[in-house]
């Protein structure tokens, strides 16, 4: 429980900032088939199907609250200030996952070399969204504030963004900035944790669009992962690679302080291995809970 409790926060955390998806976190963390598989279960007509979906994801959203709830009132902040270390951290936490997710999907990536392709499709579909984010412009989401056509956009965007952020290596964030989307949304959050019930209507628009992305797009996310891993699993590589470009020019969306994109010069070496440490960490909390599981199963 603690390790899915602590999952869903460090997913929030990842979710909240441009450039790192919840998909990979859940991935190190070995939940990830299970987040997908209770999404999609959750609807399911099997009742006992229903229920371990539910808890699984009670538990996931649990944490996930107060990590979000977290980003919107302090770590924004600490994201517009230390711009360029919390990037290094980023780029530590995809580049030393890489390689363990070669190491968990084996299976999928021994003899079907074939599949690269995806591997090219998923680097040039979030390069294509980091760079088409650029210039996005943003909207109050404060009631009275905006129109009929916001608020048909916020929800597409909405549900196209919880979309992202199931898949390892794709921001939801990003997508909301190429949307104009990002800082409207934290804005309305950190509002609303403070009582100022004007972006209540914003703030359900967008939820309703979060709930129709779960519902429709994850079935989707399940099936391939079910019936074609290794295209899947090509792909989200890609997509973790083109990750680090999204990283790199993370520096460049800051709403109200742009910076330059981060160079050899502007890179922070400690944060980058303190965030290859992390995942290493998260690895290891990872094999330490199915040995416990192991051992259980093994008892009765």
């Amino acid at each position: 429980m603690i390790l899915i409790i602590l999952g869903g926060f460090l997913m929030a955390l990842a979710d909240s900032v441009p450039g790192v998806s919840g998909g990979t976190v859940a991935f190190l963390m070995g939940i990830y088939d299970n987040f997908i598989g209770s999404l999609n279960n959750i609807v399911s007509k099997d009742k006992e199907k229903r229920k371990k979906a539910f808890l699984f994801l009670v538990k996931l959203l649990g944490g996930w609250i107060v990590g979000m709830a977290s980003a919107a009132l302090v770590i924004t902040a600490v994201f517009e200030e230390n711009i360029y270390e919390i990037s290094s951290l980023f780029l530590g936490f995809v580049i030393f996952a890489i390689p363990l997710m070669f190491v968990e999907e084996k299976e999928s990536f021994k003899k079907k070399y074939y599949n690269i392709i995806f591997t090219l499709f998923g680097a040039a579909f979030v390069v294509a969204i980091t760079y088409f984010s650029d210039g996005a412009t943003n909207s109050s989401l404060k009631w009275g504030e905006f129109d009929v056509f916001t608020g048909v956009l916020l929800f597409v965007a909405a549900m196209i963004a919880i979309s992202a952020m199931v898949l390892p290596g794709i921001s939801g964030s990003t997508i909301l900035l190429v949307f104009g989307f990002y800082q409207p949304v934290m804005d309305a959050i950190h509002g609303f944790l403070k009582l100022d019930f004007t972006y209540f209507v914003g703030l359900c628009i967008f939820g309703c669009g979060v709930l129709t992305g779960v519902f429709t797009v994850v079935k989707g996310l399940k099936i391939a992962l079910d019936k074609a891993r290794s295209a899947t699993m090509y792909g989200i590589i890609g997509m973790m690679l083109g990750s680090l470009y999204a990283i790199v020019m993370g520096p460049t969306s800051l709403k109200e302080n742009p910076r330059p994109a981060m160079t050899w010069d502007t890179f922070n070496i400690v944060f980058f291995i303190i965030g290859g440490v992390v995942i290493l960490g998260l690895q290891a909390l990872k094999v330490l809970s199915a040995k416990r599981e192991a051992a259980k199963q093994s008892a009765k």
